[in-house]
């Protein structure tokens, strides 16, 4: 087979086309590689770059050449959504990430709901997709990858996280009404990305898991509003990969129904069996991110190749990189699929 580029590479997977081996990717958001090293190495540093397009865009270069993985990812945090939705956000420090200091409502039934189309001008939206045309104009041979916040964890950044859960179950038509309202926002800024080169598109929903909902309410309130904002990411030309966090085991027959031309995984994953179990399944991840911080690089090498012997469709870290990770480390792993 001729040899692919990374951005051909990826979206062959995606579309189930064959390739010549897997990707290596880091997707950005809730898995983002903004690693300190990097940034000491160049002066292209955290803070600052969550706020301004080109800088944004030169980090994102730079953690690519310096990581070796396929792609550009971004942003670099969760919180570029639950801002704009007036949550209140502790931007974080060169070596911590934003987090979400309070959120804007203290419960499902009083959240005050807003035009979408004019959140869309909000915040750092307009920052994420200017930087996006950036990478994709100077690099179209790369993939760049948009990671956004799943519409059960947007819904969590929005209202107090405990009582909106307990809301799933005491008042769902009014959890169900915020769920709809995070759709529809996400739904929109995939649009809006689409227009500005991204490949494709990463959902990290880190409280859609199996272990915190439950099935019965990871039936009811994750996959159909999973499968809505893949399926607006599909309408939009774009594929969509998914990230689940914790223990598949209680919700595995139930991912085909969200509709992700590929699952990404934590650790614990046995991602072979998973691709035996749901054979239809593109199937990414899943190396340690504990091992990637504290190695020792042979293991990581060693880990890695096992992946791509077993099938594994996209290799990359299992869920959100320490910024601790020693750059060897990184390119441990994205050497070891090359190779």
């Amino acid at each position: 087979m001729t040899l692919l580029n990374p951005k051909q590479r990826l979206l062959n997977v995606l579309e189930n086309k064959p390739v010549d081996r897997p990707p290596v990717i880091c997707p950005g958001g809730m898995m983002n590689s903004a690693i300190v090293e990097v940034m000491k190495n160049t002066g292209i540093t955290l803070p600052e770059a969550h706020q301004d397009a080109d800088l944004m865009a030169r980090l994102a270069r730079v953690i690519q050449q310096y990581t070796g993985f396929e792609n550009f990812g971004l942003p670099f945090c969760m919180t570029v959504e639950a801002e704009v939705f007036g949550s209140t956000i502790d931007m974080g420090t060169l070596e911590c990430e934003p987090k979400i200091a309070k959120e804007r409502f203290p419960d499902s039934g009083s959240v005050v709901y807003e035009d979408v189309e004019t959140l869309l001008q909000q915040g750092r939206i307009a920052t994420v997709a200017e930087a996006a045309s950036k990478l994709a104009s100077d690099f179209p041979d790369i993939p760049v990858l948009a990671s956004l916040t799943g519409p059960v964890s947007l819904a969590a950044s929005i209202v107090d996280p405990i009582p909106f859960l307990k809301d799933l179950r005491r008042n769902p038509e009014a959890a169900h009404r915020v769920m709809d309202y995070a759709t529809r926002f996400l739904i929109g800024f995939v649009r809006l990305l689409s227009q500005h080169g991204v490949s494709a598109i990463t959902f990290g929903d880190p409280t859609a898991t199996g272990e915190i909902l439950g099935p019965k309410m990871f039936k009811e309130y994750a996959v159909p509003y999973l499968h809505r904002v893949v399926a607006g990411a599909h309408e939009a030309g774009l594929p969509a990969i998914v990230h689940i966090c914790g223990d598949l085991s209680p919700v595995k027959a139930l991912l085909p129904e969200i509709g992700a031309d590929a699952i990404s995984t934590d650790a614990l994953i046995n991602l072979r069996k998973l691709k035996e179990a749901l054979p239809g399944i593109n199937t990414m991840g899943n190396v340690s991110t504990y091992l990637l911080e504290f190695g020792p690089k042979e293991k990581i090498s060693e880990v890695t190749k096992r992946l791509v012997k077993e099938g594994i469709d996209i290799i990359s870290p299992a869920c959100g990189l320490s910024t601790s990770s020693p750059i060897e480390h990184i390119r441990a792993m994205t050497e070891a699929v090359r190779s």
